[in-house]
């Protein structure tokens, strides 16, 4: 049972983008999701006019007869959000934190989705996997996920894996999370493992999914699981900042805290020498980034936790629309 204001506030997200999906939302995910794949069927004898390119070779090398592939257009997708709810998530130098603002990102896909009549499910992270939900249809099924990414953004990392329940999960999978959760339990750990997300994701989807993997991308050692992630899912990057990342207002002395790590560290923000550095650094890492997900052929959806969701959702939405269309 969430506290009451915690329900007024999913409540109110709920509404909100309830709204923005019901005016302009839908149409644009429609256009870029549905129907873009083609998925296996079966294998049949060739039939003259039949293309060459979808011959099996295999097959008919071993039957001796040609034999074709036949495809058939994706009725429905599944889409999975990865969140990450690690402490760096939690901050924000404006009227919302970086994990508010990836709260309604993940209320406007899962909207989005089971309003197109597809599935939706979410995991969410931290140095591990947390909360696991698998995907399903239904208006009730997207508020739960609105309601636990909520929900969980205002708990300490760890806290909700007695949540977990071995039904929602594959046999083959359950000894593997049992286990690392035991560890996570054991050695808890604050910073963010996206690595070890994306290893889970691949447990748990056996077919092709839409996967939006929602962070600060603060980590290392997570590009390779990411390069295989993508070879059988279709990822989308959302990254997640604040402007108070990439540039410093001069307040004089400051104590800085590593959210994740704990370790602080006095400042001087009044030095124009030390903003520079920090707004260099800054675009340092966001050019790395984009050259790592380029290379891996994962799509950026770049969301500011100071502006709006909708307007960058609704840019990714067109440009993919452009792109498919070539």
């Amino acid at each position: 049972m969430l506290p009451a204001e915690l329900a007024r506030e999913v409540k109110r997200i709920q509404f909100v983008t309830g709204r923005q999906v019901a005016n302009v939302m839908a149409g644009a995910y429609l256009s870029v999701f549905k129907g873009r794949g083609m998925e296996f069927d079966e294998v049949r004898p060739y039939v003259p006019g039949d293309d060459v390119r979808t011959i099996d070779w295999n097959v008919t090398a071993r039957t001796g007869e040609p034999h074709v592939k036949r495809y058939v257009e994706e009725r429905e997708l599944t889409v999975m959000l990865l969140c990450d709810v690690s402490h760096s998530q939690d901050f924000g130098s404006g009227h919302r934190s970086k994990l508010e603002a990836a709260v309604e990102l993940c209320a406007l896909l899962a909207l989005s989705a089971v309003e197109s009549g597809d599935k939706v499910g979410l995991l969410l992270f931290h140095g591990g996997a947390d909360v696991y939900i698998p995907p399903r249809k239904g208006d009730k099924h997207a508020l739960r996920i609105i309601r636990e990414v909520f929900a969980r953004g205002h708990e300490a990392p760890g806290t909700a894996s007695s949540r977990w329940k071995a039904s929602e999960l594959p046999r083959r999978v359950w000894a593997w999370f049992r286990g690392l959760r035991d560890a996570t339990a054991r050695a808890p750990r604050r910073s963010t493992s996206i690595g070890a997300a994306l290893e889970f994701c691949r447990k748990v989807l056996p077919r092709r999914a839409v996967v939006f993997l929602v962070s600060d991308f603060l980590d290392d050692g997570y590009l390779d699981v990411l390069r295989h992630a993508n070879r059988k899912h279709d990822v989308v990057a959302a990254l997640v900042t604040d402007p108070r990342e990439r540039a410093f207002v001069p307040a004089g002395l400051v104590t800085l805290e590593d959210a994740e790590t704990g370790a602080t560290r006095l400042v001087d923000t009044r030095s124009d020498a030390y903003r520079a550095r920090v707004a260099e650094d800054a675009a340092y890492r966001r050019q790395r980034l984009e050259e790592s997900l380029r290379a891996s052929g994962v799509d950026l959806l770049p969301i500011d936790a100071a502006g709006s969701v909708v307007d960058p959702l609704l840019r990714f939405f067109r440009e993919r629309a452009r792109r498919s269309k070539r």
